[in-house]
């Protein structure tokens, strides 16, 4: 499928459908993928040290469970009061990337004008192309902070996707701005994967049902470390939640999947989130005073995610290789995996997405890339 570029601050045009320029496939799990041990990972944006032990035990509780069908039930009734809402605008999915497919599928042919936000996780797009839609991008940019600025998408989009806040480039949206992308007739999808690592999920649209077409997007692979099991789920109306589950197979989320979901979304569970989101933003904070000590790095926008992006400049290899790659390869080598920011559109090799880790492990991912700058 082609796919125009709309730039975000110009006035708004769509130029003539181009072929895809980006590996729309390649995600952060690639980084390390054959990779020696004791390779430190900064290319996944899952917490370090989960899922937690209490969640451990909890699924191997469940594991007596395995020999009847999934019942899902108890989890979206979980997930639909964790977010103030009826269960009948809830749908278990098999992680994020599942949520991208059935809305790609379930609502085409219907859909004539479908534009992705960029630069944002590539996973919609995809969906939407293997689906049979025409993709075209509002693509923001790095001099405006990566923010998204009023009327950046084409007023006849009848869906728009937007990730918030945005990987990779970490920018959290006002909750207006997004709410403010909403029409009669469009459906506006919002990726909300990293939500609950933002504190006090502000800017949320989760719990919201004022909001025409609306469909947040959960993952709770992320802050559980659930990444191996699959597991989120979908906020809209009655009517699109409906269509999407009609779009799924039977049982398509398994009974330790939805074990998990049911249990993260209770009380102790969103306290032990609320601190590890606490955490993780100081220790955002502290990986970006140490970044700042190299003149060769800078980052755009203000980051608010367990992630960052940075452009690496002033560093050459010898084939004329742009810098962010030279400087990725030669982490690599120095025992770091970091993610690379070519495979985002709107980005170039440049970019280079880092996870948020420890203080400690940030000190030494500091004297690596020190090395790998000279």
């Amino acid at each position: 499928m082609g796919t125009g570029t709309t730039t975000a601050t110009t006035p708004m045009r769509t130029e003539p459908p181009a072929p895809a320029r980006h590996d729309l496939r390649h995600h952060g799990d690639a980084e390390l993928r054959d990779a020696a041990p004791g390779l430190t990972d900064l290319a996944v944006n899952v917490r370090a040290g989960t899922p937690p032990g209490w969640l451990r035990e909890l699924l191997a509780g469940s594991l007596d469970r395995l020999a009847a069908y999934p019942d899902g039930r108890a989890a979206g009734t979980a997930a639909a009061a964790r977010h103030g809402v009826p269960a009948g605008r809830v749908l278990l999915t098999v992680g994020g990337a599942e949520a991208f497919v059935l809305l790609a599928r379930a609502l085409r042919p219907a859909v004539r004008r479908a534009v992705v936000v960029h630069p944002q996780f590539t996973e919609p797009e995809a969906a939407l192309r293997d689906a049979g839609h025409e993709v075209e991008r509002v693509l923001l940019r790095a001099g405006n902070g990566f923010r998204l600025p009023p009327r950046a998408v084409p007023e006849d989009a009848d869906l728009v996707v937007v990730g918030n806040p945005t990987n990779p480039t970490s920018v959290l949206h006002p909750a207006a701005a997004v709410a403010a992308l909403a029409r009669p007739g469009r459906t506006l999808v919002v990726d909300e994967a990293f939500m609950d690592a933002v504190p006090g999920e502000r800017e949320s649209l989760a719990g919201r049902t004022d909001v025409p077409g609306l469909v947040v997007l959960r993952s709770l692979t992320k802050t559980w470390g659930l990444a191996g099991l699959r597991v989120g789920y979908v906020l809209g109306d009655a009517g699109t939640v409906a269509a999407l589950g009609r779009a799924q197979p039977l049982w398509p989320v398994s009974t330790l999947a939805l074990a998990a979901a049911e249990a993260v979304c209770g009380p102790r569970a969103l306290a032990e989130a609320a601190a590890a989101g606490r955490t993780a933003a100081a220790d955002r904070a502290y990986l970006l005073r140490r970044l700042g000590e190299f003149a060769e790095v800078t980052t755009a926008g203000t980051a608010e995610a367990p992630f960052v992006l940075v452009r690496v400049a002033g560093v050459a290899g010898t084939d004329g290789t742009a810098a962010g790659l030279v400087v990725r390869e030669r982490l690599r080598a120095l025992g770091f995996a970091v993610r690379r920011g070519d495979t985002f559109p709107g980005l170039g090799p440049a970019w280079l997405r880092l996870a948020v880790r420890d203080r400690r492990t940030t000190d030494r991912f500091a004297d690596a890339l020190a090395r790998a700058l000279t």
